[in-house]
């Protein structure tokens, strides 16, 4: 429904007729090949572009008048619209939303194009988008109230050089979400930075099909968090400075469960070793300060090629839902770890000084220091068979190597969740846990195109 109450857009409206070749950057998201290189530089601005029907740009630049007048441009927009933001700083009271398909949202850089939601009275959101076919990218969103970008249900959705930011540091006040797609399928987040959520900077859950690439993520609670989905992969990112670098959760009492085929390859997790700050009772409270990547409850992950170091409590932990503390109720919900892949990962210091109340718990178990890899030992007894677990559900790794010493790692045996964690047998016999398991398959976006 068109809203006629908002001002006039005051904008520059440019008709280009269908007539030449498409342009890359005034299009809808293009596919993108999961293992290519950094995207292409933007096209030139004067580039025709081509869609089924005529196009538009719509320019907004700063002014006293821009959240009516960017509000009424998402409203008005039309199949294939381009908004284009000028550089400057933007200021609004307000969320934004869009729920027209097939619509680009572009400014001239995430240092340069501002969205300054600190003065925000009303709205979950910043941006707020539930359209298919859409491209966001090469702005900041920043100080909002809640979660600074959602989309829910979106399919072919890119976010591209998008920056969320609190600018007042790590606070439990905090929106809880920097980039946050839920419930959709084919996303692309893509040379994005996040900083300072107090659940987590990039968050996809329950998508399917999802690809977050060459990201930073600093200062939040979670930096990188995949949850319940089904093909995603996160590579050549850094996660740094938050309380845990990547987690791989997997949740009950949710529509999309069982969370599985997940890469986590090529990134640098380093140094997450801020406090947490998530208020209580949110899962990511529970996580450790000092955690690098984590994997919950989900089902054939593959974990390679990464660079941890310098986490204080975890470099690498899997574990299963019962690890948290908290109660099943959820009939549905199949709570254990199975088939995690972890291979040829170069690992620095960790697990010298364990944070928060479970690091401390498995510090102790340990005998102070924790070692590179963690399985809480937790398993489904029904997947058990002469006395050993089916190939498809064990914990596997090889190939993993250490500067200045050996891979190090332990089988909790059940420990954690335990009513007397201190007397558990644990197992650091990493031998008994080599081996392979076959390759995760690449994610490939369709219908970005």
């Amino acid at each position: 429904m068109k809203n006629k109450n908002y001002f006039p857009i005051i904008a520059t409206i440019i008709f280009v007729a269908g007539c030449g070749s498409p342009s890359e950057e005034t299009s809808a998201p293009e596919s993108v090949a999961p293992d290519s290189d950094v995207t292409a530089a933007p096209a030139p601005e004067s580039a025709p572009v081509q869609t089924a029907a005529a196009t538009s740009t719509v320019t907004i630049a700063p002014g006293p008048d821009v959240q009516e007048i960017l509000q009424e441009a998402l409203i008005e927009a039309e199949p294939g619209t381009t908004i284009q933001l000028e550089e400057g700083t933007y200021d609004f009271i307000l969320g934004l939303s869009l729920d027209v398909d097939n619509v680009t949202l572009r400014g001239r850089g995430m240092d340069k194009t501002i969205l300054d939601f600190k003065n925000q009275e009303a709205g979950s959101e910043g941006v707020f988008v539930t359209s298919d076919d859409v491209l966001l990218e090469d702005f900041a969103i920043i100080d909002t109230k809640g979660n600074a970008m959602k989309s829910h249900g979106t399919n072919n959705i890119v976010i591209r050089r998008v920056r969320t930011e609190w600018t007042g540091g790590p606070k439990e006040t905090n929106g809880a979400y920097g980039l946050y797609p839920v419930s959709g399928q084919n996303t692309l987040i893509d040379g994005c930075v996040a900083i300072g959520a107090s659940d987590a900077g990039i968050y996809v859950g329950q998508t399917k099909h999802t690809i977050i690439r060459n990201c930073r993520a600093e200062f939040n609670v979670a930096g990188i968090e995949i949850e319940n989905c089904h093909f995603a992969e996160a590579y050549g990112n850094i996660a740094t400075n938050n309380t845990g670098g990547i987690l791989v959760f997997d949740l009950p009492d949710l529509p999309q469960q069982r969370g599985h085929d997940i890469r986590v390859y090529d990134n640098k997790v380093f140094g997450n070793n801020t406090k947490n700050f998530a208020p209580a009772g949110n899962i990511v409270a529970g996580v450790a300060a000092g955690s690098g990547i984590q994997v919950m409850a989900n089902s054939n992950v593959e974990i390679f090629n990464n660079d941890i170091r310098d986490n204080d409590t975890f470099g690498v932990v899997v574990a299963s839902y019962f690890a948290s503390g908290n109660d099943v109720k959820d009939p549905d919900y199949y709570p254990y770890a199975e088939g995690v892949h972890i291979h040829h990962n170069t690992f620095g210091p960790s697990g010298t000084a364990p944070k928060g109340a479970i690091g401390k718990l498995v510090g102790m178990i340990l005998g102070g220091t924790i070692t590179d890899i963690v399985w809480d030992g937790i398993y489904n007894p029904e997947k058990m068979k002469d006395g050993k677990l089916a190939e498809e559900a064990r914990i596997v790794m090889h190939d993993n190597v250490k500067e200045n010493g050996e891979i190090t790692f332990a089988d909790l045996r059940g420990a954690t969740a335990s009513a007397d964690p201190m007397e558990a047998k644990v197992n650091r016999d990493i031998a008994a846990f080599t081996g392979e398991l076959p390759p995760v398959n690449p994610v490939v976006l369709e219908g970005t195109d």
